[in-house]
């Protein structure tokens, strides 16, 4: 699976640490910045990791910023994306079953680096359950229509 990564000035290290778990699990990974603990702007960053997961550049995205919930705004504005916030492992898992999350962000003050590589592990691995979760993802893509003119370009993964 390809997974791109990036975060702020305030994620940057847990983006470094996070960047080889990933390899080491046997995913693809590509860094999308930050490359420094400078100050810069997490829309910037966020939507990058976004447009690329919408545009099917990559199967997953992972932000991190300070909190997690700036990027998660950010990243839900772009069609097709299904960002979530996850600061424990029971959210990462259910947000990947029920929902179908493509993009997961992550809040370098709120979670130390043990608890979130199990959250990216348990994120990573979880497959979608589809079934009654597909119907309601959808209406998600039928808002995307209605707000933004058209649907999500990724959709739904098939049940695994």
């Amino acid at each position: 699976m390809k997974v791109v990564i990036a975060s702020d000035h305030g994620g940057y290290q847990l983006k470094e640490e996070l960047k080889a778990y990933i390899a080491q699990l046997g995913h693809e990974v590509a860094d999308y910045g930050t490359h420094s603990t400078d100050s810069v702007d997490y829309p910037d960053f966020a939507f990058l990791v976004a447009e690329a997961v919408a545009a099917g550049a990559a199967d997953r995205g992972i932000m991190i910023d300070g909190i997690g919930s700036a990027s998660g705004i950010v990243a839900n504005k772009v069609p097709g994306v299904r960002a979530a916030v996850c600061a424990d492992t029971f959210s990462a898992g259910m947000s990947r079953a029920h929902n179908d999350a493509n993009m997961l962000t992550l809040g370098a003050r709120v979670i130390g680096g043990g608890l979130a590589r199990e959250i990216v592990r348990v994120w990573l691995s979880t497959g979608f359950e589809g079934g009654r979760h597909m119907r309601r993802v959808s209406k998600i893509l039928d808002f995307e229509q209605r707000y933004y003119g058209r649907r999500g370009d990724t959709g739904c993964t098939q049940p695994k």
